[in-house]
């Protein structure tokens, strides 16, 4: 296939017969082989990314002395409006991500850099199944996984890399929890950098990718010495992860309350609520009501809150983590 030859004028393609004086003089900068072949596989591009690597050849390609300078000025602002524009669907791509996802009582973000295992951990605590590869910058969207902890369940979100153009800062500042997932000490300052804006609970996560080269109690003793808040654990032999998920959960500063209707066995999914929280928030949750006093004749209470089984309790009985709450209605 033969390709003709085109130039750019403000922005704009001319072929050659149309070319101006001015133009004809850029046709005579001989441009190397390089050039033409970035060039020719730059027209033929389909999409934006691989026409601003061609561009960025073609610049680079470019010849320097005088008679070229107005073409290069002409490649430079071409790749400009090219960012621009790369940049700008990149922008709707993650407004459009961040909408699709919608947050739950209790959602966990992980970040780090790339090929720190942040892939191999959503897959291990979670029914995720991200792509895992050792080559940079992988993920290149949020990926979500639902993580059941004893029946409560913990939304979990890797999100693209540190330092990648889709890294999701929105993300990140909406979350209550955060993992910093990190393969050593240093990356941990590295990190904090970018949570400027996010007021949740932070949880480092060391991994430790070969655990045969890291000293794991020298690891710890650091860590506990700078008083982070921390888990050690190993992606590759899915180790000390129950400890993690533990972690994961105290990090919400929530309490567990398990419904049961007379006669029967409790529920095994709890309600999820704040520390503090009274039956008759209970009530009204579970009935959908504003005043609960007008469903609920009785309340009975059997766990950490109680003195005995089955404690008949009021409405504005303060509950605690792991309560069983029973209610006739009438």
């Amino acid at each position: 296939m033969k390709f003709k030859k085109i130039f750019y004028r403000d922005t704009k393609f001319i072929k050659r017969d149309d070319l101006t004086e001015e133009t004809n003089k850029m046709a005579s900068t001989n441009q190397s082989p390089q050039y033409q072949k970035a060039e020719v596989k730059f027209l033929a591009a389909q999409k934006e990314e691989d026409k601003l690597f061609y561009l960025e050849e073609m610049i680079r390609e470019c010849p320097k002395h005088k008679s070229a300078e107005k073409m290069l000025a002409q490649l430079k602002t071409r790749r400009k409006k090219l960012l621009e524009k790369i940049e700008k669907n990149l922008k709707k791509k993650r407004r459009k991500s961040q909408r699709g996802i919608k947050k739950e009582s209790m959602q966990v973000v992980i970040i780090g850099f790339t090929n720190s295992g942040k892939s191999s951990l959503l897959a291990s605590l979670t029914n995720a199944s991200p792509e895992i590869a050792s080559y940079n910058f992988t993920t290149k969207e949020p990926i979500v996984g639902m993580m059941a902890y004893k029946g409560s369940p913990i939304q979990i979100i890797e999100i693209p890399s540190i330092g990648s153009e889709y890294y999701d800062k929105g993300l990140v500042n909406t979350a209550d929890t955060v993992l910093i997932l990190v393969t050593s000490i240093e990356q941990i300052i590295q990190v904090k950098k970018y949570l400027d804006q996010f007021h949740g609970k932070v949880l480092i996560v060391f991994n430790i990718k070969d655990p045969g080269k890291v000293d794991k109690r020298k690891t710890e003793a650091t860590l506990r010495s700078k008083k982070y808040n921390f888990v050690i654990i190993s992606t590759k032999i899915k180790k000390d992860l129950e400890e993690l998920r533990e972690k994961i959960f105290q990090s919400f500063n929530k309490i567990r309350v398990y419904t049961k209707e007379p006669g029967k066995e409790r529920s095994n999914k709890p309600l999820i609520f704040n520390p503090g929280t009274i039956v008759k928030e209970v009530a009204e949750k579970i009935f959908k009501a504003s005043r609960a006093e007008s469903i609920v004749k009785e309340a009975k209470i059997t766990g950490p809150s109680s003195k005995f089984p089955n404690q008949k309790v009021g409405l504005d009985h303060v509950l605690k983590d792991l309560d069983v709450i029973e209610f006739k209605t009438g």
